[in-house]
C-alpha cells in the first residue's frame, strides 16, 4: 500500500494548500512578485480555483471507490469469516459515503463531477490483492485496510479543519467519525493476523 499511501499523503498536501485562496494562489503557476503582493489585498473568503475543488471532489470519491472495490475482491477471495463481514460492512458503508459526497457536492453549488475510474496507483494497489497468494490475501487485505483508512482519516481531519468549501468541509467532518470507526475494525483484523490468533473468534467477541 505504499503508492495508496503516498497519493493519498499528496492529496493531503494539496488540500492543506487548496484550504486557503491566497495559498492557493501564490502556489499555483509561479506567481510573480507583483501577482504575490497583490495578494494579501485580495478578499480571503474569495472561491477556489475550480481545479482545486475538483481535486478535493476527485480524492475523496476516489478513497470510496477503493475500498468499494477492494471490499468485493475480499468477498471472492477471502475464506476468512471476519473478514468477509468487514469487507460486506466496507462496501455498504463506502456506498454510502459515496451517495453523501454526491448529495454534499450538490450543496455546494460547484460544477464537479466524481470520477468514474481509479487513478492508476489505486488500480494497481487493487491488482496486487487480486494477485496475492491465496495464503497471505488475509493478512494483505487487512494490512492495506489498515494503511488506506489511516490516510482517508488524516486527509477527512485536515479538511474538516481547513476546507474552504463548506458543503464538502460538512462532509468531511461527518464523514471522519465513521473512518476511525473502520480504521478501528481494521486494527482488530491487522493485529489477529500479525499475531497469529483466531481473528473470526475474537471478533465474534465483540
Amino acid at each position: 500500500m505504499t503508492r495508496h499511501l503516498m497519493i493519498v499523503g499528496a492529496a493531503v498536501a494539496a488540500l492543506s494548500l487548496a484550504a486557503c485562496g491566497q495559498k492557493t494562489d501564490e502556489t499555483k503557476g509561479a506567481a510573480t512578485p507583483a501577482e504575490q503582493a497583490a495578494t494579501p489585498d485580495a478578499n480571503p473568503a474569495a472561491t477556489v480555483p475550480t481545479p482545486s475543488d475538483e481535486t478535493k471532489a476527485d480524492v475523496f470519491a476516489a478513497s470510496d471507490m477503493f475500498e468499494i472495490e477492494a471490499a468485493k475482491i475480499a468477498a471472492k477471495r477471502s475464506t476468512n469469516p471476519s473478514v468477509k463481514t468487514f469487507a460486506a460492512n466496507m462496501q455498504k458503508a463506502h456506498m454510502k459515503t459515496t451517495e453523501e459526497l454526491k448529495a454534499a457536492i450538490a450543496a455546494s453549488g460547484a460544477s464537479l463531477t466524481t470520477p468514474t475510474m481509479l487513478p492508476q496507483d489505486l488500480q494497481e494497489d487493487l491488482d496486487d490483492l487480486n494477485k496475492a497468494d491465496a495464503k497471505d490475501f488475509d493478512k494483505k487485505y487487512a494490512d492495506s485496510q489498515v494503511d488506506a483508512h489511516q490516510a482517508a482519516l488524516n486527509l477527512l481531519q485536515r479538511y474538516a479543519q481547513d476546507g474552504d468549501t463548506a458543503a464538502l468541509k460538512s462532509f468531511a467532518a461527518a464523514t471522519a467519525p465513521k473512518v476511525q470507526e473502520h480504521l478501528n475494525m481494521a486494527e482488530g483484523l491487522k493485529k489477529g493476523f500479525d499475531t497469529g490468533e483466531d481473528v473470526a473468534e475474537d471478533n465474534a467477541k465483540h
